[in-house]
């Protein structure tokens, strides 16, 4: 029999992340693999529910009188703070949004380099997989091979024929990439810098120029559907794995009550979803339901961590959290701020997308669902209520445009990117092994 193999995961602390780790480690525990999770204090107790075990890690010091929060509750702080920056041109959100963000990610990494060193020398894995935007350093350092899984748009991977990454610009009009990218430089150079120095300290490789994770791993894993990658306009060598899906398997069973199951004929299901960090903007929940609430649709909305504020109207249903895998294939179209995450479930199950992005690779997600003509792209803080109820009927009317992406979701789920992401983690984790004396 095949000795098992330790394999240790590091989510970023949010929902997207860590639901995608949670997904594939699922796949490796059945295959009697012993996963351990080093991950954010805030989820303590939620990551060893699954059977995994759970290592806590903090990202900052304790606040003097902090209590418990939700899960991911760092972020969902930061997003609600910083809120007001997503109505900015993308070029402008590079000083605003993007440049902070990466530095609270790094300060982060920072602190808690000594605590990632203590797990792994206690549960020594075989193999550690990161889901990051950052190199957490302990990882890449640990004489263990190495796994990034890349859970953000692939165009977080830059490249001369691609659009620059966070622009949301378009794949086929290269007028604005120059300008976009010369701010990128001007606005992330000097953090980039001082963090390519600090990995050195901690005796990690060089970084990519103006990339904070490294390339050269023992392999990397990114979820993208076929449909929809570049692959055609900037083609990744072998040690590079697409993942078309990863959809976890852990979601409760959900049954659509009946105050939205039973409508009229002409009325569709539709679901509404800002993730778990875009739902904290409250103003423009509450601005979509209210919107929508003229509509002879039924809606399921995933109202997020402020549903205490959010107000439903008579035509919907929702909850703070809702079991989202098990909800998307039972509606007719997903209304979404184009995370990865929702975006590729969107894409599994074969359901057009109406996008409102706000922040990071949202913009990607949105500008590609659009172009390759798989739902409608809208301006998140300036749409009309016109503009969003017509996008909802034009999806929902368009046939061609619905059977396109059924046809995807066919074939995104044959192709089962939970099986081959477990596959790739499990054949790094046996290559590297010392064999038996």
């Amino acid at each position: 029999m095949t000795e098992p193999l330790t394999i240790m995961f590091w989510p970023e602390s949010a929902y997207g992340p860590t639901n995608q780790c949670i997904g594939v480690a699922t796949k490796l525990r059945e295959r009697g693999h012993q996963i351990v999770f080093a991950a954010e204090s805030s989820w303590a107790g939620k990551i060893s529910k699954f059977g995994f075990i759970e290592e806590l890690v903090d990202l900052a010091a304790p606040a003097e009188g902090a209590g418990e929060g939700d899960a991911g509750q760092f972020w969902t702080d930061f997003i609600a703070e910083t809120a007001p920056e997503f109505a900015k041109p993308t070029i402008e959100q590079l000083e605003t949004f993007i440049k902070p963000t990466f530095q609270a990610l790094i300060d982060g990494a920072k602190y808690c380099e000594p605590r990632l060193r203590e797990i792994i020398a206690k549960h020594q894995p075989d193999v550690i997989v990161e889901d990051n935007v950052v190199l957490f350093p302990a990882l890449a350092t640990a004489g263990k091979p190495f796994v990034r899984f890349m859970s953000c748009s692939p165009l977080e991977l830059p490249g001369p024929d691609v659009p620059p990454p966070f622009s949301g610009l378009p794949s086929d009009d290269r007028s604005q990439w120059d300008a976009y990218v010369a701010e990128f430089d001007r606005a992330l150079r000097p953090m980039w810098t001082d963090f390519d120095a600090w990995v050195r300290e901690q005796g990690g490789a060089p970084l990519p120029e103006l990339e904070f994770m490294p390339r050269d791993n023992a392999a990397t894993l990114y979820i993208y559907p076929a449909e929809a990658d570049y692959t055609d306009r900037r083609p990744l060598d072998e040690s590079w794995t697409r993942v078309d899906s990863s959809i976890r398997e852990t979601d409760e069973d959900y049954a659509v009550p009946a105050a939205v199951a039973d409508r009229p004929e002409d009325s569709a299901l539709v679901y509404l979803s800002l993730g778990s960090l875009g739902g904290a903007d409250v103003s423009l929940m509450q601005r979509l339901i209210d919107v929508l609430t003229t509509s002879r649709h039924r809606f399921i909305v995933s109202m997020g961590p402020q549903a205490d504020k959010i107000t439903l109207a008579d035509n919907m249903v929702g909850a703070q959290m809702l079991p989202q895998t098990k909800i998307i294939p039972l509606v007719d179209a997903v209304i979404s701020h184009g995370g990865n995450n929702t975006t590729t479930e969107a894409l599994h199950f074969g359901k057009p997308l109406i996008v409102l992005p706000l922040f990071w690779d949202q913009y990607e997600n949105a500008q590609r669902i659009d172009e390759l003509n798989l739902g409608v792209r809208l301006d998140t803080y300036h749409f009309t209520d016109d503009q969003l109820t017509g996008a909802l009927e034009r999806v929902l009317a368009d046939g061609a445009l619905r059977e396109r992406v059924s046809q995807i979701g066919e074939q995104v789920r044959k192709r089962d990117g939970l099986r081959l992401a477990a596959d790739v983690i499990e054949r790094v984790g046996r290559a590297h092994r010392p064999t038996p004396a």
